[in-house]
């Protein structure tokens, strides 16, 4: 399985405002150039993970981003659904059907992949990911 470049880089600005020190808080421009996202992009980001409830922004002067107590401890299996979608690994329909759709085991296989694969990032939160090493890492970024 294989995350979107969007999955990765929301989970990056996670653990970015992850490690950032209590009542402190940091712009969109800061996190894109600290983590090396197009602003852009990281804009876009924000944005869905503010709509999930994992990040507060506040605009104007004295605002910033912060991280959420829910998107400190969110669990990262349910964040990586979110961010990705319940899309299936392989697409048997479609434009061009599968002809082994109706008799095919692999489509099964692959599903109960997906499913452990969120269920072993289900055991972590944000917290877990920025625990050291991490961590002194991430605050190094700037």
């Amino acid at each position: 399985m294989r995350l979107t470049k969007f999955t990765d880089l929301s989970l990056r600005v996670t653990m970015r405002l992850a490690v950032t020190e209590q009542g402190t808080t940091l712009t969109t421009r800061q996190v894109a150039e600290a983590m090396a996202i197009p602003y852009t992009h990281t804009a876009k980001a924000i944005a869905r993970l503010q709509h999930l409830g994992v990040v507060e922004a506040h605009r104007g002067r004295g605002g910033g981003l912060a991280l959420t107590g829910f998107g400190r401890s969110a669990s990262l299996g349910w964040l990586v659904r979110e961010l990705e979608g319940e899309e299936e690994v392989v697409a048997c329909e479609g434009e061009t059907p599968c002809p082994l759709r109706a008799a095919c085991r692999l489509r099964g296989a692959l599903r109960q992949a997906q499913q452990a694969f969120y269920a072993s990032l289900d055991r972590l939160t944000v917290n877990d990911l920025v625990a050291s090493p991490a961590g002194p890492v991430l605050l190094g970024l700037s």
